[in-house]
């Protein structure tokens, strides 16, 4: 996490999921029209991994539904009704529930009810 919508905070969080994930080339990486993910850097790292760029329609949400459908689950979940006395808290909390939590227990209905690390691996 970090304090603003910089290109290095999208490189490095893309660089640590690469050598975590080591996808195959010709994946799809969706994103919004963000200043970050339209900056050659982030646009040249993409092509330099085999990743094809799509990004939403100007003004059209919808486009990247699945991620907005993650940020209210993780928001109404996570966020809401809790109170963080330090960022250090905040960002331990957001790693736990999506690392431990949303990744490896939450089924998900778009995923014929399995995790997403379960349907990454039946993949």
């Amino acid at each position: 996490m970090g304090t603003g919508l910089l290109t290095n905070l999208i490189t490095d969080a893309f660089t640590m999921a690469l050598k975590q994930r080591k996808p195959s080339r010709g994946v799809i990486h969706h994103s919004d029209r963000g200043s970050q993910y339209c900056s050659n850097a982030y646009q040249a790292l993409l092509a330099k991994h085999g990743f094809l760029s799509s990004m939403s329609g100007k003004g059209n949400c919808d486009d990247n539904a699945v991620m907005e459908s993650f940020y209210h689950t993780l928001k109404v979940e996570l966020i809401y009704g809790h109170h963080y006395r330090t960022r250090k808290e905040a960002e331990l909390a957001v790693f736990v529930y999506i690392e431990i939590f949303y990744t490896r227990q939450r089924l998900h209905p778009s995923l014929d009810c399995k995790t997403p690390g379960a349907f990454e691996r039946a993949a």
